[in-house]
């Protein structure tokens, strides 16, 4: 049989029981040696023996886990038991406890036969202790064997009620939290096929269009305008790079600057197509040619790369896109530094430029027709993921933004504000 678990209730009823005994063995000695019986030394020595015995059941873990071994070590107190009954009248009164110990420790057909043997052999050690056997006699030991049936059986019947609905009410609780966590994930693939339907009605197609647009175009410039179709090119690459991008935002998947590569390698590609891109873009007019009027952009690496999970490498990477895009439209800076560094227990994300710089006291509010959302989605990224954000600024003296993500365990969870890179901060 398997151990029961003892509730407050159950160890104090075992408490009670063990001083009951030690109560009544005690009784036995004592009123011997009080009446100065002849053997009051056989009775003390026999209530002393039972009592080691007894003491040795508690003591004993297979006397709660095997019946065999209960029934061994009820059967030996029942010896001893015996031993004092037939020195003392007062050992009868020991019955009273070895029937819930019969009772708890047995099955219910062994413990009703136990019970019933240690109640005849009280009754006939009484009678033979009188010199008859008269209902008086009989009634007493076979009044508290009843009253210990209907108790310890009462008892299991209610243990075993409150053991049911225990299950139930775990069960019931368990059964709520998978409802709310279904319905919590209802809602979170509900909002997501709304923003798919979205995204895909407007900005995929509209991105589309572009690249076809902007292929045509390309077909029909004179083989003389070289840097046109350089810048033509360039258009429609970032078009559909963004359209892929909508694209695997759509499918849920992971942004496709992380595809087959590391976070470092796509915050090297990044930085590199940043720095093309703008010396590109601000040669189409001479005096746009100056070295103060082109932007470099440094990737840099620092302590072992370890595994990121993937919310912290899309929000990373997503980050370093806003802050470049801050960066390009904003800074007028020549050199940005990207810097990725693995910190033991968190990474952070460094992104430093020379630029003119800006009162971090005094930004706008995000407005949708000029901008403004790319430090509120960095702040919004960093604190989904239990982050920080500094941001170091002043007229003339750069920017440097610092993002610090604790490192946690994998999760193939995005970050909640995904939005799309390069938006326009």
């Amino acid at each position: 049989m398997n151990a029961p678990v003892l509730t407050p209730t159950s160890r104090t009823l075992s408490w009670c029981l063990h001083l009951l005994v030690v109560g009544l063995l005690g009784l036995a000695g004592g009123r011997a040696v009080a009446d100065r019986l002849p053997q009051a030394a056989a009775v003390v020595a026999v209530a002393v023996a039972c009592g080691l015995v007894y003491a040795a059941g508690p003591l004993l873990p297979r006397v709660r886990t095997s019946r065999r071994a209960a029934a061994g070590w009820l059967a030996l107190v029942g010896v001893v038991w015996l031993a004092l009954l037939a020195l003392t009248p007062d050992g009868v009164w020991v019955a009273f406890p070895l029937y819930f110990l019969q009772l708890h420790l047995l099955s219910r057909r062994a413990g009703l036969a136990a019970v019933a043997v240690t109640a005849l052999a009280a009754i006939g050690a009484f009678a033979a202790h009188r010199g008859s056997l008269s209902p008086a006699i009989a009634i007493g030991p076979a009044l508290g064997a009843a009253v210990a049936v209907a108790v310890v059986w009462g008892y299991q019947a209610l243990y075993r009620e409150s053991e049911h609905r225990r299950r139930l009410i775990e069960e019931l609780t368990a059964t709520r939290a998978d409802l709310a966590e279904a319905q919590h994930e209802a809602g979170v693939l509900a909002e997501r096929e709304r923003l798919a339907r979205e995204i895909h009605d407007t900005l995929a197609q509209g991105l589309s269009s572009i690249q076809l647009l902007l292929r045509a175009a390309g077909r029909d410039l004179p083989d003389t305008s070289v840097n046109a179709a350089r810048y033509v090119e360039q258009a429609r690459q970032a078009a559909a790079d963004n359209l892929a991008e909508a694209r695997r935002f759509v499918a849920a998947l992971t942004p496709p600057a992380l595809d087959d590569t590391t976070l470092a390698g796509a915050l090297t590609r990044l930085c590199a197509t940043i720095s093309a891109r703008e010396i590109s873009a601000r040669e189409t007019s001479a005096h746009e040619t100056s070295a103060r009027d082109r932007i470099t952009a440094r990737f840099h690496l620092t302590g072992d790369a370890v595994p990121l999970p993937t919310a912290h490498e899309v929000a990373l990477l997503r980050i370093a896109q806003a802050a470049l895009a801050n960066t390009v439209r904003h800074s007028q800076a020549t050199t940005v530094e990207v810097t990725l560094s693995y910190l033991g227990d968190h990474v952070a994300l460094d992104v430093v430029d020379d630029g003119t710089g800006f009162d971090p006291g005094r930004l706008l509010a995000p407005d949708p027709a000029s901008g403004g959302f790319g430090l509120a989605a960095i702040r919004t990224r960093t604190h989904a993921l239990g982050g920080t954000v500094t941001i170091e600024s002043g007229a003339g003296r750069g920017t440097a933004l610092a993002v610090q993500l604790p490192l946690l365990p994998p999760t193939e969870s995005l970050p909640p504000a995904e939005s799309k890179p390069g938006a326009r901060p």
